[in-house]
Parts: structure tokens; sequence; C-alpha cells
């Protein structure tokens, strides 16, 4: 059964990619117990990707590596790109360019957000600071209760 806030992230999370003309989206909190990302939130995301991106580790990934380094980590085309920092199986998403940052409260990491377009496209400063804006905005009702 799917619970009243699992739809709002879900919402929230369609509303996200909407604005930015993505297609596919996460959202990640952040559980202090073992540092893993642990997934709310998905939209476009191949089936056989969710055992992987069910718990991300920070600093592994897109997602972990924008919670490690608190600060958007953006490719413009994952499908060619050689930094590393995708993980293998990022590539199954068939995402081009993609943008993550991390949810903070004040110097706090709450977890990740992250948008990806099915073409390659650089984000600007503006749609960063957006993005950044965007996930700051929920980062207290992600914090675990």
């Amino acid at each position: 059964m799917i619970s009243t806030t699992d739809t709002i992230w879900s919402e929230f999370l369609a509303q996200t990619i909407a604005e930015f003309g993505c297609t596919t989206g996460t959202l990640h909190r952040l559980d202090p117990a073992d540092r893993h990302l642990k997934l709310v939130a998905h939209q476009g995301i191949p089936e056989a990707l969710m055992p992987i991106i069910q718990s991300i580790p920070v600093g592994k990934g897109i997602a972990g590596v924008a919670a490690e380094r608190q600060e958007p980590v953006e490719m413009c085309n994952l499908q060619t790109d050689t930094s590393g920092v995708a993980r293998t199986g990022a590539k199954q998403t068939h995402v081009q360019g993609t943008l993550a940052v991390p949810v903070l409260d004040g110097g706090r990491l709450c977890g990740t957000l992250g948008i990806g377009k099915l073409v390659p496209y650089d984000f600007t400063a503006e749609e960063k600071d957006q993005l950044m804006n965007t996930a700051r905005s929920i980062a207290p009702r992600l914090l675990p209760p």
C-alpha cells in the first residue's frame, strides 16, 4: 500500500521534473545510521535499476557524490561521460543531461534530489540554483522523524 507521504513525495518529484523539462528523477533521504541515501521517490527509472538505487552510499554515483561534496553534480551526457562519477548501471536509464543536488537544512545533509533529460544538456547556473533552492525548501520535511 502506498502511504500519503509516498504520494506527496512522488507528486513533488513529478512537479520538479516537469518544471525543468526533464523525464527522470530521484529523491533520496539520508539514513544517518549507515550513511546511505535511501530512495523516497522516483520517476522514469528502469525497473532493473531499482535494487541498485534503493540504497546509495554517500560518495558513490552521481547522487552519492552530490551528497558527499554538498554541491551540485552535473553531466552534460551521462552516456558518454568518462569521469568515473556515474556508476556503470546508470547508463541503463538512457539519460544524458543529468543534475543531482544535495538536500541541505543549513549545513546538515538530509538527502539528494536528481533530475535527468534524454538529450545532452548543460544545466545553467540559474537552473542549478533553482534546483538547490527547491531541495532546500523540502529539507526539514525530508529529515527522518
